[in-house]
């Protein structure tokens, strides 16, 4: 299996019965990344969270792929958080390109299983 291959898995399970707050959240957050970075983003949709919500969706997402990348030891947001913040450049920069990548796949996912869930 590809590496692309793994990331379109990853993010079509994790897409699986989207509501439409979760697909907005996954349209918009690449260009949050790439404007904010990867902490700032992750920690903004944390502070948003609300328990079982679509932001704290949106944060297990990325930190379980990062986890299955081995970019980090922990996908728990605090733990998640001390990894990257102890991180040596090379891999942080690999976790916010893996990141921004597989947002791709969920973000279109996601689009694609909401609408057809709505019918369309």
């Amino acid at each position: 299996m590809t590496l692309e291959q793994m990331r379109a898995k990853h993010a079509w399970q994790t897409a699986d019965k989207c509501s439409e707050k979760f697909m907005t959240l996954a349209k918009g957050a690449p260009a949050l990344v790439m404007s904010n970075g990867l902490m700032p983003s992750l920690a903004f949709w944390k502070s948003k969270a609300k328990e079982n919500n679509e932001h704290d969706k949106l944060v297990n997402c990325i930190t379980s792929w990062l986890k299955e990348r081995k970019l980090i030891q922990d996908p728990e947001f605090s733990k998640a958080m001390d990894s990257l913040q102890v991180a040596s450049s090379t891999k942080f920069m690999r976790a916010t390109n893996e990141t921004l990548e597989y947002l791709k796949w969920l973000r279109n996912f996601a689009s694609a299983i909401y609408k057809k869930d709505k019918g369309n």
